[in-house]
Formats: structure tokens, C-alpha cells, sequence
């Protein structure tokens, strides 16, 4: 009988880890967001701000979603950029809520696995989906930094105004 309790004691102090461990995982996505209402405000406010619309899509249960999050903001230079070049709305694909609706009109995006990158224009046109894949490196064992940040100026509005292109 002393094992048996012992056993028990042993399950619940490791039920009680694992939930305790689960609870302090960050939250970046929301799985009751309506993605219409935030990606609509989002666009609203790229517009008016010269920007463009970045999409994170992806969820809580996704380790490469979050460790892209935390690059994002970690990254001194990155977090800057997108700062100032980036209206950032995170799009919940989760089994509580795939959001298909909002993916399909997004020319689904989730084809390419999770996170999947899609950047809207100030219209809120698609004008950019991105495999997250191709922003990984082996050496970091994550996304690359400077591949990221490669990516992001590549899209940005400045790089596609072409009044940026005239030669002065």
C-alpha cells in the first residue's frame, strides 16, 4: 500500500509540473480574436501611417511561432523595424478556432506550415506570403536574424513605393 501511495504522490506532483509548466507559456495568440476586426484596423492604420500589414499566423501550441515571437522581440534591431515599418497582427490557427475563413481569403497561407508570414499592402491587399522556413538557419538552430530582417526591409513600404527609386 506505501507504494501505491507513493506511486499516486509521484503522478500528481507531475500532473502538477506539466499544468504549472503549460500556464507560464506566453499567450501570442488569441484564440477568440475576430482576425477580420484586427486585420481591418491593422490596414486602417498601415494606411494612414505609410505601412505595411504583417501577419503572423500561426498558434500557442506552435514552438517555431514562439520562437519567432521571441526573436521579434528580443532583437533590439528587428523589433525597431518593425516598429516602425509594420502594423503586426497575430492570427490564431489553433483546433479551438482555425480561422478558415479568414485564411481562405488570405489565399490559404496555412499551405506552408506554421508561422506563415502574409503582408498586406495599405489596401489590404496580399502582396507577400512567406515560408518561415526559408528564414531558418542551421548554424542558430531558429530563424535567422539577419534573414529576417532581410525579408522584412525587402517588403516593407518603402522598399515597394517607387518614388523611393528616383534618382534625385
Amino acid at each position: 500500500m506505501k507504494k501505491l501511495s507513493i506511486f499516486f504522490s509521484l503522478m500528481l506532483l507531475s500532473l502538477s509540473f506539466a499544468f504549472g509548466q503549460q500556464a507560464d507559456k506566453p499567450k501570442i495568440y488569441n484564440e477568440e480574436a475576430n482576425p477580420k476586426i484586427d486585420i481591418a484596423n491593422a490596414v486602417k492604420k498601415a494606411s494612414t501611417d505609410k505601412k505595411h500589414v504583417l501577419l503572423q499566423i500561426g498558434g500557442n501550441w506552435c514552438a517555431w511561432c514562439m520562437m519567432f515571437d521571441k526573436l521579434t522581440k528580443e532583437n533590439q534591431e528587428i523589433k525597431d523595424y518593425l516598429a516602425n515599418n509594420y502594423e503586426i497582427v497575430h492570427v490564431n490557427y489553433s483546433p479551438k478556432n482555425k480561422n478558415e475563413e479568414t485564411l481562405a481569403s488570405l489565399k490559404h497561407p496555412e499551405r506552408f506550415g506554421f508561422p506563415v508570414f502574409v503582408i498586406l499592402n495599405g489596401k489590404g491587399e496580399v502582396i507577400h506570403t512567406q515560408n518561415s522556413a526559408y528564414l531558418e538557419s542551421k548554424e542558430t538552430q531558429g530563424h535567422d536574424p539577419k534573414v529576417v530582417l532581410e525579408f522584412l526591409q525587402g517588403w516593407s513600404y518603402k522598399a515597394l513605393d517607387p518614388a523611393s527609386y528616383i534618382k534625385k
